[in-house]
């Protein structure tokens, strides 16, 4: 029941912190195409780790995520006019390059195919 229960949570806090960030955050930095990918809370609520994916040049991408980490206290307060819990937890954000990488591993492969296709 509890895993039932910190999933949608996980699932709600996920989809405000996008709401959020897409809609509330009028950083400059922000530039890049940010997604929330993944958010895991502790089972105390105190903590969540938010993982982020940042579409863009390098440069886009760390100065997105320093301004993001840097809004993370706006974005916590945010989260609590939205979301009816007893703590809202302190967020701790992280880059997810997850997506990246799978592309590149696709990369790869389509080369591998067009090797063997030629050879």
């Amino acid at each position: 029941m509890a895993n039932y229960r910190s999933g949608r949570i996980n699932e709600e806090i996920k989809r405000e912190i996008s709401i959020i960030i897409a809609n509330d955050i009028k950083d400059p930095r922000v530039s890049a195409m940010v997604s929330v990918t993944h958010v895991n809370t502790t089972k105390d609520l105190h903590y969540a780790k938010v993982s982020l994916s940042i579409f863009g040049t390098e440069s886009q991408k760390e100065e997105t995520l320093e301004a993001i980490k840097h809004s993370s206290g706006f974005i916590r307060k945010e989260l609590a006019h939205r979301l009816k819990l007893r703590h809202t937890p302190e967020l701790i954000i992280e880059r997810d390059d997850s997506i990246e990488h799978g592309m590149h591993i696709n990369e790869i492969i389509q080369k591998l195919k067009e090797n063997n296709n030629e050879a």
